[in-house]
């Protein structure tokens, strides 16, 4: 796998010159990897993060990896894009992640980053309301398996549901699919490689977090644990997530990549179980496998809608059904 280099002087992360399936592939995977390492969140906030601070969590995770990005490409916005990328700073930053926090503090790992499954069918309907595709069988089918999983995961006997913990996590995915739609349908500007426009969005969050992050207290003591988990959730969970993630939903489609965000409950699970030695009744282990194999539904193109796509792999904004099933 190859990289290739934007006019802002940014490595891009993705395959520069392999055939297309290979290229899809390797994007796929390349992508895939940003909800792994947000599944992570839930071990490092609960384990390692001060309790009772969820604004102030996510202002550190949001604001000095912008900066950080922003000094590194030295490209700034021009034009309308200083409100769009407000806009999608506060829907995929600003809102999103003191919405995450609250949901992983106050639920069990697994069940709060399940929450996020939901994302997938919000998006299937956004991608029509917002994109102008077509109804789409296929995703709402599987984005309804997504959603059963969920259930199937949060009805759990052992669950630990909380009211609060649930409407946030909910909230999260509504807000996530909503910022996600919107990315694909304003594209990227020319020029801009994916890390400067990462930089963008979580300097945007962190601006519109900062102040409710004070008013929220800072913890009264960051041991080298904290600052450990701090800066995993800046420098990997947001800087070079957001990277990867932005890159991968300009060449796919939108609804694939909403798929792959079924790997952060996936992964939250799986180190609940081997790190935390929590346990998962019969009913959750379900969930979780009808969580996967809606996540690996979405990666496909139906055979007669597949015939029917004319869009090029790398238009940033509009969609034809068959590159968003």
């Amino acid at each position: 796998m190859t990289t290739t280099t934007s006019p802002s002087g940014t490595a891009a992360p993705f395959p520069a010159s392999a055939p297309p399936a290979a290229a899809r592939l390797g994007t796929t995977a390349l992508t895939a990897l940003t909800p792994v390492v947000w599944g992570t969140t839930y071990l490092v906030t609960t384990e390692l993060l001060p309790a009772g601070h969820p604004l102030f969590a996510a202002a550190a995770r949001a604001l000095p990896a912008g900066l950080l990005a922003l000094a590194l490409t030295r490209v700034l916005p021009r034009g309308a894009w200083w409100w769009r990328a407000a806009v999608l700073g506060v829907l995929n930053i600003g809102a999103f992640f003191p919405l995450l926090f609250v949901a992983a503090q106050r639920l069990p790992g697994g069940v709060a980053a399940t929450m996020g499954a939901a994302t997938p069918f919000v998006v299937a309907v956004l991608s029509v309301v917002v994109l102008g595709e077509r109804w789409s069988r296929w995703r709402l089918t599987w984005g309804g398996v997504g959603v059963v999983g969920v259930g199937f995961v949060v009805l759990g006997p052992d669950a630990g549901l909380d009211v609060v913990g649930v409407l946030a996590g909910l909230g999260g995915a509504a807000v996530m699919a909503l910022g996600v739609t919107l990315t694909k349908k304003w594209g990227r500007p020319p020029g801009v490689g994916p890390m400067a426009f990462a930089g963008w969005l979580l300097t945007a969050g962190g601006l519109a977090l900062l102040p409710l992050a004070l008013l929220d207290g800072v913890p009264a003591q960051v041991d080298a644990p904290a600052l450990g988990g701090y800066l995993w959730l800046g420098i990997v969970g947001g800087l070079v997530a957001y990277t990867l993630w932005f890159a991968g939903i300009r060449r796919l489609s939108v609804t694939a990549v909403a798929f792959l965000g079924l790997l952060s409950p996936l992964t939250a699970a799986a180190l609940g179980a081997v790190v935390l030695g929590q346990s998962l009744d019969p009913l959750q282990v379900l969930g979780f496998a009808l969580a996967l194999l809606a996540m690996a539904a979405g990666q496909i193109v139906p055979r007669r809608r597949a015939r029917a796509s004319v869009t090029r792999a790398d238009e940033p904004c509009r969609l034809t059904p068959g590159r968003a099933a």
